[in-house]
């Protein structure tokens, strides 16, 4: 019987120092080594990328609105602008100085982000151009219309503020850019606005 007795004490003792060290085996820190697999997994292109999708509200009585996409990966900035509401024809789009769109004419956003303070013109011109100097788009007879601009001149949040399009705005005009009236190219009324925030 005390036999028995000794061998159990023996067994059970046995057990659970088998126990013990089993649970020494066991990863403690498991997400840890799971979350840094998924971070190497993911190409770095795809963490760099950045979106602004923004909406252009009326402005001038106009029944102008739109939505605009900036997107940036890999130093490359491509705004893709979506329109409607305008006349038939040819409109200027721009980027303005301030997202201020809280005026009725749009003029609360300022001139031309301009921030080089080289003369107006058109896009890469010699002679010179701004900055928020986007050009001209054309609209359809239902008044729709989309421009599509892409750059390495812009990005959206590095901080430096000759390139940062974050704080300014997109103003769409009545009118067409002629590309040589100083300061802003002679594009009429601004009847769309909207600001360039996260």
């Amino acid at each position: 019987m005390k036999k028995s007795i000794l061998y159990i004490s023996i067994l059970t003792l046995g057990l659970s120092i088998s126990c013990k060290s089993d649970k020494k085996e066991v990863p403690t820190d498991t997400t840890e080594v799971e979350t840094e697999t998924t971070i190497k997994d993911v190409p770095a292109s795809t963490v760099d990328i950045k979106k602004v999708v923004m909406a252009l509200e009326s402005k001038s009585e106009s029944s102008v609105t739109g939505n605009v996409v900036f997107t940036q990966d890999k130093g490359i900035v491509t705004m893709i602008a979506v329109l409607s509401g305008l006349t038939e024809g040819e409109h200027a789009i721009h980027i303005h100085e301030k997202a201020d769109c809280s005026s009725s004419d749009g003029k609360s956003s300022g001139g031309h982000w301009n921030p080089k303070a080289t003369p107006h013109g058109k896009w890469g011109d010699a002679a010179g151009y701004h900055k928020g100097d986007i050009g001209n788009f054309k609209a359809n007879a239902s008044g729709n219309g989309t421009i599509t601009k892409i750059t390495d001149e812009w990005c959206i949040g590095c901080g430096d503020e000759t390139k940062d399009i974050l704080g300014k705005a997109i103003i769409v005009h009545q009118g067409t850019d002629d590309f040589t009236s100083q300061p802003s190219g002679a594009a009429g009324s601004r009847v769309s606005c909207g600001g360039i925030i996260q």
